[in-house]
């Protein structure tokens, strides 16, 4: 791939000590062919071992930003490009084999389009608990983009002039969610584009889990915290969740996604994971942290 002085646009992918993963998402999107004026930038964030043996990706772009966080790796790769589209995704997805044309064909449509995000088991066999939590509760890219305002980041097109009219990625809150609703209050107009699609592995184990839900949670406070009451809002809000594990119940018992003998995994790790996140929001609330 030998990209222009002016690519039509530039796929970001911000990496950090996901070698394996990155390289699946790049054999998917070489392997459906690069053109010639998009160029694909990988920001990495101080990985250990450092990114080597990636030269098989003719014409990939490696850079490396020490400012740890997905936000400041995304921001860098901003600023490596002179791309006026930017498409994002992340590292441990896959991208579709028509991603690159459905971007295309696209990214005019608005000024943020938000693509679907399909989930997939890296482990074989039955579903664990956290395998089948993901599979009914991950990724509702549709309700995301069209009743809370916000794209996933792991599969976004935007352009230039928006991000520059909306500011950079913040670090510590939800990051994509922040961006959009603040590039919307800056004019910004939101679809969503269920072809647009990549797939992103679940959680395999309790552990995986819950280190995402420690820093969606952290997150969540962080950006609660710039509103007025936080503490008490935080608190009632830990109560709803809490409640969220019996009212979502039935989402689990009747899914068509999971087989009969991963329901009863699955509805433990949604009661275990909704009472956790509660007591962290208690805790948050009262300042102790999660």
């Amino acid at each position: 791939m030998t990209t222009t002085s002016a690519p039509f646009a530039a796929v970001i992918i911000p990496h950090f000590n996901d070698h394996v993963r990155l390289r699946r998402c790049l054999e998917a999107l070489w392997g459906a062919g690069v053109p010639n004026d998009v160029e694909v930038i990988v920001v990495d964030n101080g990985s250990t071992p450092e990114l080597r043996d990636l030269g098989d990706f003719e014409g990939l772009r490696i850079v490396v930003e020490t400012k740890k966080g997905a936000a400041n790796a995304r921001n860098r790769g901003v600023a490596e490009t002179s791309a006026p589209r930017l498409w994002f995704l992340d590292a441990d997805c896959v991208p579709a084999d028509d991603w690159l044309s459905c971007a295309r064909a696209n990214c005019l449509r608005a000024d943020i389009v938000g693509g679907d995000v399909q989930v997939f088991d890296e482990t074989a066999g039955r579903r664990s608990g956290a395998e089948g939590f993901e599979a009914v509760f991950a990724f509702d890219c549709r309700a995301y983009v069209q009743e809370l305002g916000f794209a996933v980041t792991a599969n976004m097109l935007t352009r230039r002039d928006v991000f520059y009219r909306a500011g950079p990625f913040v670090d510590g809150v939800p990051e994509d969610k922040e961006w959009c609703q603040r590039a919307i209050r800056a004019g910004a107009d939101l679809v969503f584009e269920p072809t647009l699609r990549v797939a992103h592995p679940s959680r395999s184990d309790w552990p995986a889990l819950r280190r995402k839900w420690v820093r969606l949670t952290k997150e969540a406070w962080a950006e609660q915290q710039l509103k007025k009451h936080a503490s008490a809002r935080w608190a009632l809000r830990a109560i709803a969740v809490l409640g969220s594990s019996f009212a979502h119940m039935p989402r689990v018992l009747n899914s068509t996604r999971l087989l009969k003998s991963e329901k009863v995994p699955t509805a433990l790790t949604l009661l275990r994971l909704r009472s956790l996140r509660a007591f962290w929001m208690v805790r948050q609330s009262l300042g102790v942290g999660p």
